[in-house]
């Protein structure tokens, strides 16, 4: 889905992900689901911060195949590229934000950046591995 680069619109794609979960089998409560809206979340919000172009939207798309949830956010602004190796330390006690993608790579799988096949910018993706009821039971 397409959503607008402001703050609206990234609390209406957080939304849409948690609801999207929870109609896939991941209750609101689940682990998995709280993961991917988190996730989901940082994604968004570094779209509509870092990402923002005047005149131009984010786009979010949300998959689950393969026994894994991936979570696709991309924007116009494809100058502007996360550093997996720098965003992955931890951030600054004291700083007010740079904390984003230390979340993703705390609860993600696996993420990364790659180009926009079809335009500019960048599409920035995680992935969570989904648990199957029977596994969740013998990790409780």
């Amino acid at each position: 889905m397409r959503f607008t680069s402001t703050p609206r619109g990234a609390r209406l794609a957080r939304r849409l992900v948690t609801q999207r979960m929870d109609e896939w089998g991941h209750g609101y409560d689940s682990a998995l689901n709280e993961s991917v809206t988190a996730i989901a979340a940082e994604l968004v919000a570094n779209a509509v911060c870092h990402g923002h172009v005047p005149g131009r939207d984010f786009q979010l798309r949300l998959t689950e195949a393969r026994g894994a949830v991936r979570i696709e956010v991309a924007d116009t602004r494809g100058e502007r590229m996360p550093d997996e190796a720098e965003e992955s330390g931890p951030p600054d006690a004291l700083a007010e934000s740079g904390r984003g993608l230390f979340l993703v790579t705390a609860l993600a799988a696996r993420w990364g950046v790659s180009p926009r096949p079809a335009g500019p910018g960048k599409t920035v993706w995680a992935e969570c591995d989904a648990m199957s009821p029977a596994e969740v039971a013998v990790s409780s």
